[in-house]
């Protein structure tokens, strides 16, 4: 159970284990399985910078085993392992896990974005104020960001996770609710996705 509660607002991170041949997939179809895994690593460490500036108490949801002395500081980040057998039961179980713990907003990203900022996860707790539901929309049709005021678990039930129907399906249970959409923002998962993100690209396919 989460612990140390500090905040009202609590930002779940489900992440990946970085572990080669196991880590972005697609990408690697491309790309070869060690440089998809080393962007992934790239973009944990970004998604760990992005989130350390967040006011909220934050915990970690890992893939597969709980890591200590890795880049998340366990003084700052509660560290889970993800429990269900896909992954709209482990969200669902760990957006419970927050709630029974008296948090009353709570909110997951991912670890695969490139441009969320700071401010963003912000503005999105903020927005809770006013709405029941509060979505960042993902290119692909899925979402990178997801906060809600109150448990809510049809919503993790029932979806082709992975696929472009997510979104569509996820805001059909949601009908009758107030929910805000965020701007849309583009998921990493394959090579197409890393095309015009120059940083990566010098760093990782085109090093000079």
């Amino acid at each position: 159970m989460p612990k140390k509660q500090k905040n009202k607002n609590f930002l779940l991170i489900f992440i990946r284990n970085p572990e080669l041949g196991k880590a972005k997939t697609r990408l690697a179809k491309t790309v070869g399985n060690e440089t998809a895994l080393e962007i992934y690593k790239f973009l944990l460490q970004k998604t760990r910078d992005v989130s350390i500036k967040v006011t909220a108490d934050k915990a970690i949801y890992y893939s597969v085993k709980i890591r200590t002395n890795d880049i998340w500081d366990d003084e700052i980040y509660q560290k889970h392992k993800q429990n269900g057998k896909d992954l709209g039961i482990r969200m669902k179980n760990a957006f419970k896990d927050g709630f029974n713990s008296g948090y009353q907003k709570v909110m997951s990203i991912g670890s695969d974005l490139y441009n969320l900022s700071p401010k963003n996860i912000e503005n999105a707790f903020t927005e809770l104020n006013n709405n029941d539901f509060v979505i960042g929309p993902a290119l692909d049709g899925g979402y990178y960001l997801l906060g809600m005021n109150s448990l809510q678990e049809n919503i993790f039930e029932n979806k082709d996770w992975g696929k472009e129907t997510v979104r569509k399906d996820t805001l059909k249970n949601l009908k009758g609710k107030k929910v805000k959409l965020l701007e849309f923002k583009n998921d990493i998962d394959t090579f197409e996705d890393i095309l015009d993100i120059p940083e990566i690209m010098s760093t990782f396919i085109n090093p000079k």
